[in-house]
């Protein structure tokens, strides 16, 4: 079974920084897009930033030039490092893969930015 799991989360000052990892196990992991998404409180989940196989990446607009998508094939995970944070960075943040045809979700982490 695929399974994700973030970690990483936690409570920060605005400007601050935080960096998140997903663990993914039961793909050949190395083959696959990677996703980070983020969900608000009585919020739509939105994509936040894509890495491709190859190592290509996208960012939504509000976090480009803050964040930075990466991954690390021996290892099977994928980070997102978040820098100059910002309040309405405060959501729940979740890892997706989709793999013949069905979307696989982490439990998320919480990133709670605060002053």
């Amino acid at each position: 079974q695929v399974q994700l799991v973030e970690s990483g989360g936690g409570l920060v000052q605005p400007g601050g920084s935080l960096r998140l990892s997903c663990a993914a196990s039961g793909l050949t992991f190395s083959t696959y897009a990677m996703r980070w998404y983020r969900q608000a409180p009585g919020k739509q989940r939105e994509l936040v930033a894509a890495i491709t196989s190859g190592g290509n990446t996208n960012y939504a607009d509000s976090v480009k030039g803050r964040f930075t998508i990466s991954r690390d094939n021996a290892k099977n995970t994928v980070y997102l490092q978040m820098n100059s944070l910002k309040p309405e960075d405060t959501a729940v943040y979740y890892c997706n893969v989709d793999r013949r045809g069905l979307a696989y979700w982490g439990q998320g982490t919480q990133v709670t930015v605060s002053s």
